[in-house]
């Protein structure tokens, strides 16, 4: 069932949670749930918030291929977002999964072997400071 978009749905900071927490498979779940049911423009955006948690899943679980394909798609998903979308710092998202990839998108050919997620590059998502906040 097809629904209007509300930005302050739940779904959204309970993925962000679970995205920050490091909790990349039930954050897909999250942000799948609410993007099964979304038909507007925003419908990309979701996308690529499911790729980013399901290619560091990847990149977690040292599926480097898989990691590295999601990778490109999230950014492809986001790019017309940023600088920010529904309160969300796109830009910064945009800039620490850049920064967590960087070892892996340097290898330009064969399997990146012996590449791990480094703890210190996991990226978080942030929300866009308000005003006078």
């Amino acid at each position: 069932m097809a629904v209007n978009f509300n930005s302050a749905d739940s779904r959204i900071s309970e993925g962000v949670w679970l995205f920050n927490e490091g909790e990349f498979f039930a954050c897909h779940d999250v942000f799948e749930d609410l993007w099964s049911e979304l038909v507007g423009p925003e419908k990309p955006f979701f996308q690529g918030l499911i790729h980013a948690a399901v290619c560091l899943y990847h990149f977690e679980g040292s599926n480097l291929s898989g990691a590295r394909r999601m990778y490109s798609s999230f950014r492809a998903y986001v790019a017309d977002f940023a600088p920010e979308f529904c309160g969300i710092d796109v830009a910064r998202l945009q800039q620490d999964m850049e920064f967590c990839f960087e070892e892996l998108l340097a290898v330009s050919s064969g399997y990146p072997h012996g590449l791990f997620l480094r703890l210190d590059r996991i990226p978080h998502i942030h929300y866009v400071a308000l005003p006078g906040k």
